[in-house]
């Protein structure tokens, strides 16, 4: 059968485009291990990987004939093994410089040269290790990948079906592909340290925002459970939402809406008791300083990225459908959902709680009033789910 002439380069490029579309590593390394199999025609290729956590090399994929195959998983390596030092010790890295990559076919040759023989037994004896463990992992030959000189994989090739040697334009082809291979995996790990921090990031904030939202409970008497309950409800108003069509939400949303809940009346905080905690009808000037703990709860807020839905929820919760609320006068779908859930459920919340002045009003009454203010206070939406929620027995 004659031998098809591969174009490397056009192989080095679709490889480099599917590094760009593929951002799982693992799946982009077995379906490169899987194409040399095929196209370079060797009854066996694999990957060995870097490993962080254990600090450690595993054999990680590996793709080719039956019985060739290695389990993946099966073969862990520390940093004392032979192939390892081999390319992570740099005594020993002059030995694969020429050739990008170590040969069996080499090892003779290499165990002649002066530099080996004037090193004494160390590199003779390393050399005769690693050329004892390449028929172990069904190798020829092993290209490393590095990024910034840490050692991240090992490609592993097997016997070409004509048994031919592998020549240095292949060579350099799989070290220009371990090395976008080594760059594919330290981004994906650089990905995965920077989602980690943000997750840790992430509960360290929704643990500060409980703190707060104690904070303006512990001023203001009578918001006491007043931010869990609203929290709950705007939750559930939007889960109703959801489950009846009304409205389909990314995942992201709920944990915006609970953040915004437990911090919706957080400018509180910047209110003065006298006016927050006063039992009689507020004066004109005392509301509209009362009016301000929406704006004074977005500016505290402000410096957070990334919790822009949230910050709009908190500063746009008293904006009327009609336009005639605070602090912007929003209009109809203007008004962020966040907020005008929160909106429903605040006020819900307020008027079935009892008071110093007065006693809450019974769930059936509240409901009654605000399904009235529908599409002039509140967005019809939430009203619906909340009316859905009561029928149910749900709230």
């Amino acid at each position: 059968m004659a031998t098809v002439k591969i174009d490397y380069k056009k192989e080095l490029e679709a490889a480099s485009k599917g590094m760009i579309l593929i951002h799982d590593p693992r799946l982009l390394i077995k379906l490169i291990v899987r194409s040399i199999v095929q196209k370079v025609r060797i009854d066996h290729a694999g990957m060995i990987l870097y490993t962080p956590p254990k600090d450690s090399y595993v054999l990680a994929i590996s793709r080719g004939q039956t019985g060739s195959r290695i389990p993946e998983g099966f073969i862990r390596f520390d940093k004392k093994h032979p192939l390892i030092r081999l390319f992570i010790e740099k005594e020993y890295k002059y030995l694969v410089a020429n050739r990008n990559a170590l040969v069996s076919e080499d090892i003779n040759k290499l165990l002649w040269q002066e530099s080996v023989i004037s090193n004494g037994r160390g590199t003779k004896t390393l050399l005769h290790e690693v050329s004892a463990q390449m028929p172990k992992l069904n190798a020829v030959a092993c290209v490393p990948a590095y990024h910034q000189h840490t050692l991240l994989a090992i490609l592993l090739l097997g016997q070409k079906y004509d048994g031919s040697r592998f020549e240095q334009e292949e060579l350099d082809f799989f070290s220009a592909l371990a090395s976008d291979v080594a760059m594919a995996i330290r981004n994906a790990q650089l990905f995965d340290d920077l989602k980690r921090e943000a997750d840790r990031n992430r509960n360290l904030f929704i643990q500060t925002t409980i703190a707060l939202g104690s904070a303006i409970e512990a001023k203001d008497a009578y918001t006491h459970g007043h931010t869990e309950r609203v929290t709950k409800y705007a939750l559930s108003i939007a889960r109703q939402m959801e489950a009846s069509g009304i409205c389909d939400f990314p995942p992201k949303f709920f944990e915006n809406l609970y953040i915004a809940g437990l911090l919706h009346d957080i400018g509180k905080i910047g209110v003065p008791e006298a006016i927050l905690c006063k039992q009689d009808t507020l004066t004109p000037e005392e509301y509209e300083i009362m009016k301000t703990h929406t704006t004074r709860g977005a500016e505290i807020l402000s410096p957070l990225t990334g919790f822009e839905e949230c910050i709009a929820g908190v500063k746009h919760h008293h904006e009327f459908y009609n336009g005639t609320g605070y602090p912007d006068g929003l209009k109809g779908e203007e008004i962020p959902m966040v907020a005008a859930i929160i909106a429903v459920a605040d006020t819900f919340d307020a008027m079935t709680t009892d008071r110093s002045y007065r006693k809450g009003l019974s769930k059936e009454v509240t409901i009654a009033e605000i399904q009235e203010f529908a599409g002039k206070q509140f967005n019809p939406k939430p009203v619906q789910a909340l009316l859905e929620l009561f029928k149910k027995g749900e709230l």
